[in-house]
Parts: C-alpha cells; sequence; structure tokens
C-alpha cells in the first residue's frame, strides 16, 4: 500500500541539486588547515571530552607518552565491569536488565526487596494511555519501527500531564514511564507494520505484569506466547549489554544536546532514537545480516577462509556487498583489541547455534572477525588494531530467537533507553550550559545584488 503524496519530478530535483553542489563545495584539506575535529574526534581518533559522568566508562586503548597503545576491551556500568554484572545475575539465576536500569538511573545496585519493587514498578507501567494504540498506532503505520518508535515517544507528550517540567522527580517518572513502555510501542507498531505493509496476521497480546522485560518482549512477538527460559536469558543478555555505552556515543550525545537546551524528555529520547537509527550506529547490526547474505552468495565454500578473504577484500575495495567500502561489525572508536560486548555475545551465541541451525552463518562470521585485519592491513598498508564490535554477532542472536529484522535496532532502542534517560538525568543535574561548539566559517563577505541585476 501507498500513500497519496505530491510527488516532485526528479528532473526538478537533480537540476537543484546541481545547483546546490555548484555553490557548497568545502575542499576537504580546509578541515586539516583550521584544525577542525571532523565528528568532535582528536587527530589520533580519540573523542573530544565534551563532558564528565559517573555512569559509564568505556575502555578501549591506553594513552603513553602522548600515543594511543591498543588494550583490551573493558565496559563499565557505574564502575562495575559488566562481565560482573552477567556472571552474578547468571550465577543467582535472576534476570538483570531491571537490576542494570536500576543501576544507570541511580547509581547503584537494588536489594533485594528494591530489585522486586522496581521490577513491580516497571510492569505496572507498561500499559499505554487510553486510545494510544488505536490513534497513534494502528491509525498510522509505519514500514519502519524506528519511525514508529520516535513518532510515538513524541506523541506520548501530549498525554502526559506535566510534560515540561525538568525537575529530577518529573524526568526521573518520565524517565521510567519510557523505559517501561518502549516494548509495548515496539511490539504493536510490529504487528500494525506486518498487517499494513505484509499482509499478515496481526496479534496484540495484552501484557502480563508478572514477567520481566525480556519474557514480555518475547512472549509479545510470538503467536502462541511461549518461550523458553534459555531463550529469555538470551534476550536479557543482549538487554544488559546494549542498556549503555557512555555519553559520547552519537544517540547519546544527541540526548545530552537536547537536554542541555532545556527541552522536555519526549524530544531528548525521540532525538536518541532518530540517531540510533543511522546505520553507522544502531542501524550497523542490520547491514552485518546483510553483508553476510553476499557473502554467503559469493562464496563457495563457507570453510574456505582464503576464498572468504578474497571476498573481503572485493567488499574493501567497493567492488561487493552494497559497495560502500565497510566491512559491517568491524571496528569500532574505542575499542581496539576487543568488544567486551562481541566477546559476550559470540560466547553466549556459540552455545545455540547448532539447535538452532545457524553453523554457518556463525562460521562466516567468525571468519570475518579473524580474516578483517589482515586484509585491511593487506589494502590499507597499516597495521590498525580492528575487532569485531557488538553489531557483528547481535544480529545473528536476534534471528536465534526468531526476532525478525525490522526489529533489529528497535530491540536496540529498547535496551539504551535506560541509558539516555540516566544520561538526560545526570545532563540536567550537572552539566549547566547548552551543548554548543563552533563551526568555522568559509564564507567571504559579499554585496547583495538586487534580484534584476543577477
Amino acid at each position: 500500500m501507498t500513500h497519496n503524496q505530491h510527488q516532485i519530478s526528479m528532473d526538478v530535483i537533480n537540476n537543484l541539486c546541481a545547483r546546490y553542489r555548484e555553490y557548497n563545495y568545502i575542499d576537504p584539506n580546509n578541515y586539516e588547515k583550521y584544525q577542525v575535529k571532523r565528528g568532535l574526534r582528536n587527530a589520533d581518533g580519540t573523542g573530544v571530552v565534551a563532558g564528565l559522568t559517573l555512569i559509564c566508562n568505556v575502555h578501549g586503548y591506553l594513552i603513553k607518552d602522548g600515543d594511543r597503545i591498543a588494550d583490551e576491551g573493558r565496559l563499565d556500568y557505574r564502575g562495575i565491569d559488566i562481565k560482573d554484572i552477567i556472571k552474578g545475575c547468571v550465577g543467582n539465576d535472576y534476570f538483570g536488565f531491571e537490576e542494570v536500569v536500576y543501576l544507570l538511573l541511580f547509581g547503584t545496585l537494588p536489594t533485594k526487596k528494591q530489585y522486586d519493587e522496581f521490577c513491580s514498578l516497571l510492569a505496572s507501567c507498561r500499559e499505554l494511555p487510553e486510545s494510544f494504540v488505536e490513534d497513534m498506532i494502528i491509525k498510522a503505520p509505519s514500514p519502519n519501527i524506528m519511525n514508529k518508535l520516535a513518532r510515538c515517544v513524541l506523541a506520548l507528550y501530549s498525554y502526559d500531564n506535566n510534560p515540561d517540567d525538568i525537575s529530577i522527580e518529573n524526568v526521573m517518572r518520565q524517565s521510567i514511564m519510557l523505559i517501561a513502555q518502549m516494548p509495548t510501542i515496539m511490539t504493536y507498531a510490529y504487528q500494525v507494520k506486518r498487517r499494513y505493509y505484509d499482509n499478515k496476521t496481526m496479534f496484540l497480546h495484552p501484557n502480563n505484569d508478572s514477567q520481566y522485560m525480556c519474557e514480555t518482549i518475547l512472549s509479545s512477538l510470538r503467536p502462541d506466547r511461549k518461550f523458553t527460559k534459555e531463550e529469555a536469558r538470551l534476550l536479557d543478555l543482549c538487554l544488559i549489554i546494549h542498556a549503555e555505552h557512555g555519553g559520547g556515543n552519537n544517540s547519546t550525545f544527541a540526548a545530552r544536546v537536547l537536554s542541555s537546551s532545556g527541552t522536555d524528555t519526549y524530544s531528548a529520547i525521540a532525538s536518541a532514537i532518530g540517531s540510533l537509527k543511522g546505520p553507522r550506529h544502531g542501524g550497523a547490526n542490520i547491514k552485518v545480516m546483510e553483508m553476510l547474505e553476499h557473502i554467503k552468495n559469493g562464496v563457495k565454500d563457507y570453510k574456505d577462509d582464503e576464498e572468504i578473504a578474497a571476498f573481503l577484500e572485493k567488499i574493501i575495495r567497493k567492488e561487493a556487498g552494497d559497495k560502500s567500502g565497510l566491512v559491517y561489525g568491524m571496528g569500532h572508536a574505542i575499542y581496539t583489541k576487543s568488544d567486551p560486548r562481541a566477546v559476550i555475545l559470540k560466547q553466549e551465541l556459540s552455545k545455540h547455534i547448532k539447535e538452532k541451525g545457524f553453523e554457518k552463518d556463525f562460521r562466516i562470521l567468525d571468519a570475518v572477525e579473524r580474516l578483517t585485519p589482515q586484509v585491511f592491513a593487506k589494502i590499507k598498508g597499516n597495521g590498525k588494531d580492528i575487532s569485531a564490535n557488538v553489531d557483528l554477532y547481535s544480529g545473528l542472536v536476534y534471528k536465534v530467537l526468531d526476532i525478525p529484522e525490522d526489529l533489529f535496532t528497535p530491540m536496540f532502542a529498547i535496551a539504551r533507553t535506560a541509558g539516555w534517560c540516566a544520561h538526560r538525568i545526570e545532563e540536567l543535574a550537572t552539566g549547566g550550559r547548552i551543548i554548543r561548539p563552533a563551526y568555522k566559517s568559509l564564507v567571504a563577505n559579499r554585496p547583495y545584488l538586487p534580484i534584476e541585476e543577477r
């Protein structure tokens, strides 16, 4: 189905774009000339320090005598190694995402009583406002669930009796509500998308307040509502590792930029969703799955490392894949030797691939991880450290869980809402200034010409 909308002819657009390119060229050499830190990155690739935080630390390298030295990756939530958080939850046989949300928002681990009370609080907040599903989701389907998430978050502003109050108390209330409601929005939006765009059956299950976040997501997505404890545990693991990743990642920084202006919670979180949708950020897990299909179609023997390496070389040379030259799921702005999230996911994924029939896919992704650094070194002529990032394996994890590709990035957003809200609260409480970097103008002064003289 298509929506009726006035269309502009491509001839008109092409002419306008030609005019734009004629008057809007910036010589790339000027970035170095004026010492512009593109992407807010220093010359060595490290990020420009733009703020202070107590929420998260992302460690991927050491600095010695001014040089950047590769190191094993580490991810800490409020100073606690994520590996220890996962070990504690699994070892004591309880779901950890709710504990992580509590830790990120409040800065401390909950007691057993606080954990139980917080789980109950989140579960009680999952329902959307009256008529919201009908008016905002069913009547306005979207082919992309990320766009629908952003639109619904913005729409919740109109259902809030106190939307613009940026006191910590009010923003905390809004944050807890949003963290709880995001899975409901996602699953309903997906079902409506199935019916409207895919001509498939739509089923809207009621929420079950006795379930944890990972359980309610799986229950809502499956027609029979059935899932195993192992599946719920695997999804809980994904939610934990996606919940937060420091203040400098693109989507969290977007939330902090908007928060620094004093805008409302719904606008700030919607901006973060828009950022995460991008294929250079959260949308990369879908691009990994697309790349995987390119490799499967272009390689005869998936166990032949030489053949896979040759195909990776074609990808990097923009001769194969999506012709972008990017090996999706490889490399990171901070991590050098390893991304702890990728290490955790790969280890857990290896326990499920045989049962679920994804041994070939896993073997290819493992080869991509092993071979990409040496292929890059061969083509680029440098020994830059390149390791797998979380996106290399997260898409396959979702496939193992029978989660549709439409929801790969929205699943990321559901988890990351906790981190976004924690950073928004911190920005409001401690930031103190509107974030406003500078741009160097290259335009020379010129006179205004009357229209008849142009």
